[in-house]
């Protein structure tokens, strides 16, 4: 089975409220209506009333099902205003400005979210990146286990051409430009969790570098190496190899060869990118070239799930982040529960 098909059977099996704050896109309304009908997860549409129930009637698109809420008018808003002006206060937010931004349906699905009204929130087919990642670490916030929010994608290889077949994580691919070895570490720790909770297997982390075990020295290659050991300190139990190559990460028999040691041996389902610009790279040509399909980016390291969308995406792009962010939300929930 796909491991985004297993993704949407366990989301199924416990669907949890998502929050949208684009129903006047098309696509939005196609992704919530499907995740509606097929179980996967409660939605609910945050945003201009008049304009979504328009869409909808113009695309035949049936909202039944779907709570919506209109931040111009809803009950929450004032104490959704007060609750942000406590968050941003020190960072010289007025009562007044807060009134007016709880009323952006970002803020307000963000606020669901930190106020537990919905166990996530999905964004980003109108909103850039900058803004859906800014709103969520204001309100949101960092998880306290890490030290920042990172993102990642799912990379399926699932079709008969592909050797390697099933899900890999790819991070940081589209947020952290340059991360310093705590930063590579703290990325590298996100994206294990990433692996455990949306692939259901151990995660298995390759450190990509341009050397292998040594192989070369620079400065570059320090870094991976010592944000690969400042993970081994804090996970020892994690199968992570330093610096690797990416042929040795993914093929057992280069690994057998050039890493007789490794606990990894070829077969990394979590490839850590020294950098944004390997990242982007590496994703775009696994996807471009090597016929994978990219399911993100999302987000990772948050306090509580919120993802981001590409503004290009389509109506099944956003419906697979519903379902990825219910996933998310469930795991929040069983740590959480002890």
């Amino acid at each position: 089975m796909k491991a985004i098909n297993r993704i949407i059977d366990r989301a199924r099996a416990n669907p949890l409220r998502i929050v949208l704050c684009e129903g006047d896109d098309p696509r939005i309304l196609q992704a919530a209506l499907r995740a509606t009908r097929e179980g996967t997860a409660r939605i609910v549409l945050a945003g201009d009333r008049t304009r979504i129930t328009r869409l909808a009637d113009d695309e035949a698109i049936d909202l039944s099902g779907m709570e919506l809420i209109d931040p111009a008018d809803s009950p929450r808003t004032e104490a959704y205003a007060e609750e942000l002006f406590r968050l941003r206060e020190k960072k010289g937010m007025t009562r007044e400005q807060a009134q007016q931004e709880v009323r952006k349906p970002l803020c307000f699905a963000n606020l669901m979210v930190h106020l537990g009204d919905a166990d996530g929130s999905v964004a980003g087919a109108v909103h850039t990146t900058g803004d859906v990642v800014r709103n969520a670490l204001q309100i949101i916030g960092v998880d306290k286990s890490f030290k920042l929010v990172s993102s990642f994608f799912l990379m399926m290889l699932c079709e008969p051409f592909h050797t390697l077949k099933g899900g890999l994580i790819f991070s940081d691919c589209g947020l952290v430009v340059d991360p310093d070895a705590e930063e590579l570490a703290n990325i590298a720790m996100a994206a294990a969790d990433s692996a455990a909770s949306l692939l259901a297997e151990e995660p298995r982390v390759a450190m990509l570098s341009f050397s292998t075990s040594g192989s070369a020295r620079h400065a570059a290659v320090s870094k991976v190496v010592e944000a690969a050991r400042a993970v081994k300190r804090q996970r020892p139990e994690l199968a992570i190899d330093e610096d690797v190559q990416l042929d040795a990460a993914i093929v057992a028999e280069i690994s057998n060869r050039k890493l007789p040691d490794s606990k990894v041996k070829g077969r990394a389902n979590v490839l850590v990118f020294p950098n944004l610009e390997a990242g982007n790279i590496g994703y775009k040509l696994a996807e471009r070239v090597g016929g994978a399909v990219a399911i993100g980016p999302l987000l990772q390291g948050l306090a509580k799930p919120a993802n981001d969308l590409s503004r290009g995406c389509s109506a099944e792009d956003v419906f697979h982040v519903i379902a990825v962010t219910v996933v998310q939300a469930q795991t929040a929930r069983e740590s959480a529960a002890g």
